[in-house]
């Protein structure tokens, strides 16, 4: 019975997360977005990158992201892990 609810909780988590990113399509493409550039540029590139301003584009999404917390969750279960492990790679977070 106890396996039974655990695998039912599992289960509606993972819908649940699928249904959070395809709420926000867009949203979701501009995660595919931010981890290709993560996983395309080389660690000289971020390096480079982390100081320069913020496009408009760039800071109507952080706006965006910023004033809706659900998709502000959506977005960085997405992006955290592929972006983290690039910097971790590049000695930007130790």
């Amino acid at each position: 019975m106890i396996k039974r609810l655990a695998v039912a909780v599992a289960t509606a988590g993972v819908v649940y997360a699928g249904f959070a990113i395809a709420q926000f399509p867009i949203l979701d493409m501009v995660a595919n977005r931010v981890i290709e550039k993560y996983q395309n540029a080389s660690c000289e590139q971020l390096w480079q990158d982390r100081g320069k301003p913020k496009t408009e584009e760039e800071q109507r999404v952080i706006s965006m992201l910023r004033n809706d917390p659900q998709m502000q969750q959506a977005f960085i279960n997405k992006v955290a892990a592929p972006i983290a492990n690039k910097m971790f790679t590049c000695g930007i977070i130790p």
